[in-house]
């Protein structure tokens, strides 16, 4: 394996099971052995207690938070309630998260149940917009053209999508979209809730679920009125504002900076490739070294190979499997990415600053070529 300076690993194929190009069989077989030995030791077993300890830790520690709310009154001491508010949200929804993948219950109707109420009513989300783009980045992680999540949103994540770019102002903000990147994730959450509004207002996919669709309509109404009558109804004006600043910004914060560090800048895979699943979940995918608080910012998701190649598999279970999965790598050469999380934001900060340098010329970044599978 060869790490780059920027961590992201060059693509070499060495190993039948590997290849980019027609080697499926090779590749499926070499999962096949891996999620025998996943199975047989157990860790796709749901851990309900887990996740009822879990939840139950959150509601009191909402409920503190309430409680501090309300002998506070008017004081500027409300904005760490607020941005306490916004680190539980942020766990909250990684449970609706978990929930989606079915890593809960090992029923589909109480898991989606669950991942609605979770995601919808308590954190302000819509549960179907998040399946639909969560799942297409699931089969197709940084593909170009097919992983939503490196489309563009006012940040560019690819070379040409940045050299597309007219217009001098935006060319200016690509080329330091890397240092402005975290500081614009203070907006993400209410792009969040933005974009819950629209996927209930327009429906989502080609077949949108009504029902669905009315309950999270419902679902947000309510979140919002209560939320925002309790914050304007017992705060001044201009505190109540501050309030919902801290907490959004926290949130969007919290949630960018834990999804942010597993894909971007690592290799990019052509719209026309064909990579085997094993192949094309790993090497896309990077892990986040650290002890269980790293685990608990993340929500899981800083063992993003593990969750990547087995979707289902519970939180607890995930830093288990990696050592299968390490071995696994080590056994067929596949590069396997972990590094710290500290790390892993400058990673990103330099990928996407090297991305935008294409905003003034497409032919000065090199990762165009090195950082793509074809």
């Amino acid at each position: 394996m060869e790490q780059h300076d920027d961590g992201a690993t060059a693509v070499h194929y060495r190993t039948t099971g590997a290849t980019p190009g027609g080697a499926r069989t090779g590749g499926t077989s070499t999962y096949s052995a891996l999620l025998a030995q996943v199975k047989e030791a157990g860790l796709l077993r749901r851990r309900r207690g887990f996740y009822w300890t879990l939840f139950a830790a959150l509601v009191l520690a909402t409920a503190g938070c309430w409680t501090a709310f309300a002998v506070l009154g008017d004081s500027w001491s409300q904005l760490v309630v607020a941005g306490a508010l916004g680190v539980l949200f942020t766990q909250f929804a990684f449970l609706s998260h978990e929930a989606a993948h079915r890593q809960v219950f090992a029923s589909q109707k109480w898991n989606d149940h669950a991942g609605r109420w979770l995601g919808t009513f308590l954190v302000g989300l819509s549960y179907s917009w998040w399946m639909h783009k969560h799942t297409r980045h699931h089969g197709n992680p940084n593909t170009v053209g097919k992983d939503p999540d490196i489309e563009p949103d006012g940040i560019r994540f690819l070379p040409e999508d940045a050299a597309a770019v007219r217009g001098p102002l935006m060319r200016t903000f690509l080329r330091h979209q890397g240092w402005l990147f975290f500081p614009l994730l203070t907006l993400e959450g209410l792009n969040l809730h933005r974009h819950a509004v629209v996927a209930v207002v327009r429906g989502v996919g080609a077949r949108p679920d009504v029902r669905g669709r009315a309950l999270e309509g419902v679902l947000l109404v309510a979140r919002f009125a209560i939320y925002l009558t309790v914050v304007f109804r017992f705060l001044p004006l201009g505190m109540a504002c501050a309030f919902l600043g801290v907490q959004l910004a926290v949130f969007g914060v919290m949630m960018g900076a834990s999804f942010a560090p597993n894909h971007k800048g690592m290799p990019t895979i052509a719209h026309d490739a064909k990579v085997d699943f094993f192949s094309r979940q790993v090497r896309t995918s990077r892990n986040i070294r650290g002890g269980w608080w790293v685990s608990f910012l993340m929500g899981g998701l800083n063992h993003q190979v593990e969750h990547h190649l087995f979707p289902s598999m519970p939180r607890p279970a995930l830093r288990h499997a990696r050592l299968l999965v390490r071995g696994h790598c080590h056994a067929l050469d596949v590069p396997y990415t972990e590094t710290t999380l500290l790390r892993s934001y400058g990673i990103v900060v330099r990928y996407l600053n090297r991305v935008g340098v294409t905003a003034r010329d497409p032919f000065a970044c090199p990762l165009v070529t090195e950082l793509r599978i074809h």
